[in-house]
């Protein structure tokens, strides 16, 4: 040890903790929620838009919420979700229709 380490306090021993994998953050599965007024363009539109589908895909998911009562729009982590979650409802509620959407953990 150096007279420098022990003039400024560096007498101690650098400790270096090994890190195992890192873990992936937990998924969380995005659905839209049928209802007797949302329309199925805009329902394709928001899967489209928020969701980034091609129309072919979004107007089978909008089918599916309409047969189903709900279908899955995308599998996100938990930030990611919420932040589409409140985008459909924000353009749900300026286009006036009661669209809903829902997360569960994967």
């Amino acid at each position: 040890m150096t007279d420098d380490n022990i003039k400024y306090g560096f007498d101690e021993e650098l400790l270096v903790k090994e890190r195992g994998e890192t873990k992936s953050p937990p998924m969380y599965k995005v659905f839209l929620m049928n209802d007797d007024y949302t329309t199925m363009e805009f329902v394709v539109h928001v899967l489209e838009k928020v969701f980034h589908k091609p129309p072919v895909e979004a107007t089978r998911i909008m089918l599916h919420v309409h047969n189903s009562g709900k279908g899955l729009a995308g599998v996100y982590t938990h930030g990611i979700a919420e932040t589409k979650i409140n985008r459909v409802h924000e353009l749900a509620q300026q286009s006036s229709f009661p669209l809903k959407c829902s997360m569960e953990k994967e």
